[in-house]
C-alpha cells in the first residue's frame, strides 16, 4: 500500500487532527502524552530526538520509543534533529514502525542547536534541506513532516516553505517566531507569516505560537486557515487546555503521577512538569518549591504535591466570600493557567539593572549579590558556603593575556606569546624549543642524529673477548670468553645508573 501524501495524509492517518501538542525536549514523553490526550489532544509529537544518537545507541531508542507500544498513543510523529541526510534516513528507517510520521526538526533556536548545526540554524541551507526531505520521502515508508520557524521578511518565508514541500514535506508547522525571539525576547509570534504559508502551499499546515487557552486555537485558525493548532508552553501549564477548561492544579498533578507509575520516565520530567504546573503556587511556597528541586525519589515528589494540595486546599476554606487574586493573575494561583513570560524591560527591573545602563552587567546586580546570599543562585550560594571569601564580580575576575593566534589564556613564559595548543604546533612546524612550555622539539632534533651514529658504530663494532665494567667515573676492561654486541643491553642499569655513569654490573651499553 502507497503510503499517504498532503491532505490525504491528515485527514485519514491523523485523524483530520486540529489539537496538537508540541514536539517539547524531556517534556512530551509518553505519559504526558496520555494526559493531553484524555484531555483534548487528538495529535501527539514525541520529544526531539537526536538521530546521530538513535543511530548508534540502542538504548537510547530503546528509553525514548521502542520500549513499548501503546496503542493509546496514537496518532504519533516522532520528530528529529538532523543534518546528514543519510543519518537522518537511518534514524527514520529505525523509528518509522512505531509512529505516522517523521518530523525535521528545523526550529529549535537554542544555543545546543546552534553548537550542533541543527535545527533553526539550517535555516539558511535549502540545498542540504531539500536533499534531506528527498531522501527521506524516497527511503520511508512513511510521511515526512518539517516544523519551521520564519524569516523577518514574509516572501522569504513563503518560498522556503515552498521549497519544503516540492522536496516532498506532506505537512508543515510553522512557528511564527524567528529563531532570535526566544526566552525574554520571544514576543509575540507573527499570524500573518503562517496565514502567507498556508495560502501559497497545498499540503497541511499547523500554526504554533500564541496559544494559552481554547478561545485562542480558534481565533488562529479563523484568522489563518491553518487545518491545526499546536501548543507548547501552554500546554505544559494546563493540559487541558484542548478541553477549554482551567482545571485545579492537584488534578491534572494527581492523574500525571498515576500514569507515570503504570509509564515509569526519568525522575527530572516529572519534577520539570510539577515545576510549571505548580508554578504560580510556587512562588507563593518558596520552602516548597526548594523541597522539591532537591527529592530523589517518585514518592518524595508525590509527597510536596500533597503538601501542596494541603496549603492550598487551606486556602480555599478560609477564602473570603469575593476575595479576589493577587498577583495580577486571571485565577487564583491554584488554577491552572498561563505563564507570561516577562519582556527585556521586565526581566532587567527583575534584576536591578535598567534597560540602557545596565547592558554590562550580570542577571543580577553585582552589589545585591554580594551583599545578599539570597539573591545569588543555588550554583554560587554552594561556592560561597565553601569558600565565603569568593566574589562573582566579572571585574574582580584576573585579567589573562590572550594567545596571538586562538584568544585562549596565553603562557606567562612562551617564547611565541602563545596557548600550549598553539605553540606546540608552531614549535614542531618550526623545530624549535619553548622551555616555558617544556617543548623541546629542537634540543631532541639535534641530539638524536648523535645518538643515531652512536648506534650505528656500536652496533658495526663486536666487542673482543674482554667486558666493560664501569666503576665511577672511569672504564675498565676484563677479559671474559663472552661477546655481545650493543642490542645486548643490560635493562637493569637503563637509564638511571648507566646515564649517571655509576653501573656496578658487566654491560656492554655506551657510557
Amino acid at each position: 500500500m502507497s503510503k499517504l501524501r498532503g491532505l490525504e495524509f491528515w485527514q485519514d492517518t491523523l485523524r483530520g487532527a486540529r489539537y496538537v501538542v508540541a514536539p517539547m525536549v524531556d517534556q512530551s514523553e509518553l505519559a504526558w502524552r496520555l494526559l493531553s490526550r484524555r484531555h483534548g489532544a487528538q495529535l501527539c509529537y514525541t520529544p526531539m530526538l537526536h538521530a546521530q544518537v538513535f543511530v548508534r545507541d540502542a538504548n537510547y531508542r530503546k528509553e525514548n520509543l521502542c520500549c513499548e507500544v501503546c496503542p493509546e498513543d496514537r496518532p504519533l510523529i516522532v520528530q528529529f534533529c538532523a543534518n546528514d541526510p543519510e543519518v537522518f534516513v537511518q534514524a527514520a528507517l529505525f523509528a518509522q514502525d512505531y509512529s505516522d510520521a517523521i518530523d525535521l526538526n528545523l526550529g529549535c533556536p537554542q544555543m545546543i542547536a546552534k553548537r550542533g548545526h541543527y535545527g533553526a540554524f539550517l535555516q539558511e541551507e535549502w540545498d542540504l534541506l531539500q536533499r534531506m526531505i528527498v531522501l527521506a520521502n524516497e527511503k520511508l515508508s512513511v510521511p515526512i513532516t518539517c516544523k519551521i520557524r520564519v524569516f523577518p521578511e514574509i516572501d522569504k518565508t513563503v518560498k522556503y516553505a515552498q521549497l519544503l514541500e516540492k522536496a516532498g514535506c506532506q505537512l508543515l508547522t510553522v512557528h511564527g517566531r524567528t529563531k532570535e525571539q526566544k526566552g525574554p525576547l520571544a514576543g509575540v509570534a507573527s499570524w500573518e507569516h503562517i496565514k502567507a504559508v498556508r495560502k501559497a502551499v497545498s499540503i497541511p499546515v499547523f500554526a504554533n505560537g500564541n496559544i494559552q487557552y481554547l478561545s485562542d486555537v480558534d481565533e488562529c485558525i479563523q484568522k489563518t486557515g491553518v487545518h491545526g493548532v499546536m501548543s507548547a508552553e501552554g500546554n505544559l501549564h494546563n493540559p487541558a487546555l484542548f478541553e477549554g477548561r482551567n482545571p485545579v492544579v492537584w488534578e491534572m498533578v494527581d492523574e500525571y503521577l498515576e500514569i507515570v507509575q503504570q509509564y515509569p520516565c526519568p525522575l527530572s520530567y516529572v519534577r520539570a512538569h510539577l515545576f510549571k504546573l505548580w508554578h504560580h503556587t510556587l512562588q507563593v511556597h518558596q520552602q516548597l518549591r526548594d523541597e522539591l528541586a532537591k527529592v530523589k525519589t517518585l514518592e518524595g515528589i508525590v509527597g510536596v504535591n500533597t503538601e501542596l494540595k494541603r496549603r492550598c486546599q487551606e486556602e480555599i476554606a478560609n477564602q473570603k466570600e469575593g476575595e479576589k487574586q493577587k498577583g495580577g493573575l486571571p485565577f487564583f494561583h491554584w488554577i491552572c493557567q498561563p505563564y507570561v513570560r516577562p519582556g527585556p524591560k521586565e526581566t532587567c527591573m527583575e534584576n536591578g539593572t535598567h534597560g540602557n545602563g545596565g547592558g554590562t552587567r550580570g542577571k543580577r546586580a553585582l552589589e545585591e549579590e554580594d551583599g545578599n546570599l539570597d539573591l545569588l543562585s543555588k550554583n554560587k550560594q554552594k561556592k560561597k558556603l565553601r569558600n565565603p571569601n569568593k566574589s562573582f564580580d566579572p571585574s574582580l575576575k584576573p585579567k589573562y593575556a590572550k594567545c596571538d593566534q586562538c584568544g585562549n589564556p596565553k603562557g606567562n613564559k612562551c617564547v611565541f606569546n602563545l596557548c600550549r595548543g598553539c605553540c606546540k604546533k608552531r614549535a614542531f612546524k618550526e623545530t624549535a624549543d619553548c622551555p616555558g612550555h617544556r617543548l623541546l622539539f629542537k634540543t631532541k632534533y639535534e641530539k638524536s642524529p648523535l645518538w643515531k651514529n652512536g648506534l650505528t658504530e656500536l652496533q658495526e663494532t663486536e666487542v673482543t673477548p674482554k667486558e666493560a665494567v664501569v666503576e665511577g667515573n672511569s672504564l675498565h676492561l676484563n677479559q671474559k670468553d663472552a661477546t655481545k654486541d650493543f642490542q645486548g643491553l643490560n635493562q637493569k642499569c637503563w637509564p638511571q645508573n648507566a646515564a649517571a655513569g655509576r653501573c656496578s654490573e658487566v654491560m656492554t651499553c655506551l657510557f
